[in-house]
């Protein structure tokens, strides 16, 4: 259902290192790209993230209710996905728990303020 998301950044260089690092934790890395514009993901045929400087380059803005979802396998992964991002400088909107019974989660703010959510979900 998805192609990618963007997100915005407003240092390419910074935010390439901490999505590298974090990505590389799900088996993720850089497909393609370029000056201002990058693609992550695991194949061209599955969904992927992009980062990007705005193309009308006025200064990034993160949208207020928007979020990046990524898998995080199991809760184990969603807490290494976590742990990670707070290594590389993200801050904590949410720490890894149980917030319903279907739903294991945690939340944290990149480097540029992008709120990211790792997540395993288990229906039945």
């Amino acid at each position: 259902m998805l192609g990618y998301t963007t997100i915005g950044t407003k240092d390419m260089d910074r935010a390439t290192t901490f999505y590298d690092a974090l990505l590389g934790e799900v088996g993720a890395s850089q497909l393609f790209g370029m000056d201002r514009i990058k693609f992550y993901g695991t194949s061209m045929d599955q969904a992927m993230l992009a980062l990007c400087i705005p193309y009308n380059e006025e200064p990034h803005e993160c949208g207020n209710g928007n979020m990046v979802a990524i898998p995080g396998g199991d809760r184990a992964g969603v807490d290494r996905l976590y742990a990670k991002a707070i290594e590389l400088g993200a801050t904590d909107e949410g720490p890894p728990g149980e917030r319903m019974p279907v739903f294991y989660g945690a939340y944290v703010r990149d480097l540029d303020g992008n709120k990211l959510c790792f997540f395993e979900m288990k229906m039945g």
